[in-house]
């Protein structure tokens, strides 16, 4: 089932949809990550975009650390 964007309602605002190319293409760029790290993030922890903001935020931050230590 595609994105309804006539329906602007509060309840699509709070979902990354994993179906939706663009929406985890604007999260990918968003938090500087690829499309299969935020797939991988969705499958792990759900559609919530406060968790999965959260949850970039950490990944971004450990590779972040990563690449300052190497």
């Amino acid at each position: 089932m595609t994105d309804d964007k006539n329906k602007l309602g509060y309840q699509d605002r709070g979902r990354v949809s994993g179906d939706e190319e663009y929406e985890v293409g604007y999260f990918a760029s968003k938090f500087g990550l690829s499309i299969p790290q935020v797939r991988e993030l969705i499958k792990k922890h759900g559609n919530d975009r406060d968790t999965l903001e959260r949850e970039a935020k950490a990944l971004n931050a450990r590779s972040n650390g990563a690449r300052l230590e190497a």
